[in-house]
């Protein structure tokens, strides 16, 4: 009996600690905005999404060689491994920024915050189809309590939205592939961590969606290297929050959790990025915090930690 208690003091003091790893995260993601608003003067959206994503690439790899030779046995990936984190990379990352950013130019913010909304569905379904996760009826509450909490904050982007204008179709599907590519992305690469280290999938797919990009920068989006040159120090803050938590830390810490909780229950925490956005608009931008949006965040507050501590599979 005793065993068994502090086997469950155990598994909840783990939960705690995932909660609190996964929150550091989305507040990190939440940052996005801020960040961009320092950027968008002197880059375009493309280079903004993926220059300092190159930069993320080039900065971690040092941990990947630091990660291979203290591995006393390190997988050497095969062919078909190089396969798997190209389409990781391609499929999922280049997909995922690529599809909101350019969605974003043709549609309206408003379409993207509330498609948002479906990654953690999109990725409960892909991972029951792809890793066979249940979903469970505490799993679908708590997405049932988690969206509800997030459309009580979005009631202004929910009467801005023209999701069905076909003036926007075609900015609202891409919106929606980069949806599906950000799920796809972490399902995929949960199937990975059988064989690699979270750190060596998130570099090679790093580097191999690092390559993709580079045609966008040469011919879609041309980057101008004078650009950097008009760069304030608010200007390098912001690129260096990119590279270095937003593209970095924030992905360690999401894929550390997610070797030990199944994508279902982790994908669960994003409904936190509107929460800490809120939070952050007011705080950091002086945006008005209604009683409407503190019910919403407390609602997915509380349909967060239900899924972390009470899930038992």
């Amino acid at each position: 009996m005793a065993a068994t208690s502090t086997a469950l003091e155990t598994k909840r003091g783990s939960a705690w600690r995932y909660f609190a790893l996964l929150a550091l995260a989305n507040l990190m993601w939440a940052s996005q905005g801020v960040a961009v608003k320092f950027l968008d003067r002197q880059l375009g959206p493309i280079a903004i999404t993926f220059v300092p994503f190159w930069a993320t690439t080039v900065l971690l790899l040092p941990v990947l060689i630091r990660s291979r030779r203290r591995d006393p046995h390190p997988v050497r990936p095969s062919a078909r491994d190089w396969v798997a984190f190209a389409v990781a990379g391609v499929g999922g990352q280049v997909l995922a920024q690529l599809g909101m950013t350019w969605g974003i130019t043709k549609s309206l913010a408003s379409n993207a915050a509330i498609l948002n909304l479906l990654i953690p569905v999109i990725s409960a379904v892909l991972a029951s189809m792809m890793l066979r996760e249940r979903l469970t009826p505490l799993r679908c509450i708590s997405f049932g309590i988690g969206l509800a909490g997030v459309l009580l904050m979005s009631i202004e982007d929910l009467r801005q939205s023209a999701l069905l204008d076909s003036k926007m179709l075609a900015g609202n599907l891409l919106i929606l592939a980069g949806c599906a590519g950000s799920a796809f992305y972490n399902v995929f690469c949960k199937g990975l961590m059988r064989r690699f280290p979270e750190v060596e999938i998130l570099i090679f797919s790093y580097v191999f969606a690092s390559l993709a990009s580079i045609p966008l920068l040469v011919w879609v989006e041309p980057l101008q290297i004078s650009a950097f040159a008009q760069f304030d120090w608010r200007s390098w803050a912001a690129f260096a929050f990119l590279a270095i938590f937003m593209y970095g830390a924030s992905m360690l810490l999401f894929f550390h959790v997610l070797q030990f909780l199944e994508v279902t229950v982790a994908s669960a925490s994003l409904y936190l990025v509107p929460v800490f956005g809120v939070i952050l608009g007011a705080t950091l931008l002086g945006e008005r915090l209604s009683a409407v949006a503190v019910a919403g965040a407390a609602a997915v507050l509380v349909a967060t930690i239900l899924i972390m501590r009470f899930d038992q599979v």
